[in-house]
């Protein structure tokens, strides 16, 4: 399975972990917040980056519910115009993240 790489920054090309640029609509928890619908677009086994979190906390956890996919935790890495960078609590197991990504396509 071939991935499209997504590289926001520069400190993203020692990356050896594949990402994919997908666009999927998922549930997206911080605290205490109530869930709101968020757009996911590049993802990888260690993380994700979300388009637009509004009100986003980098010292607080969140969690995410991608359709077909156990709930899973993750906490915010950096917050750019908006967008935030995820790193999920466990990484994905590899069949996780290409049934994701087949998913999404």
């Amino acid at each position: 399975m071939k991935f499209d790489p997504i590289i926001p920054s520069d400190e993203a090309a020692d990356r050896a972990t594949p990402r994919a640029g997908v666009t999927i609509i998922c549930d997206v928890r911080q605290g205490s917040r109530p869930w709101a619908s968020a757009r996911l677009e590049d993802i990888s086994p260690g993380g994700f980056r979300i388009a637009r979190l509004v009100g986003a906390r980098q010292d607080v956890p969140l969690r995410i519910q991608i359709p077909g996919i156990q709930m899973l935790s993750a906490d915010i890495r950096w917050i750019r115009d908006g967008a935030v960078g995820c790193a999920f609590a466990e990484p994905l197991h590899v069949a996780v993240f290409e049934h994701i990504v087949r998913s999404a396509r």
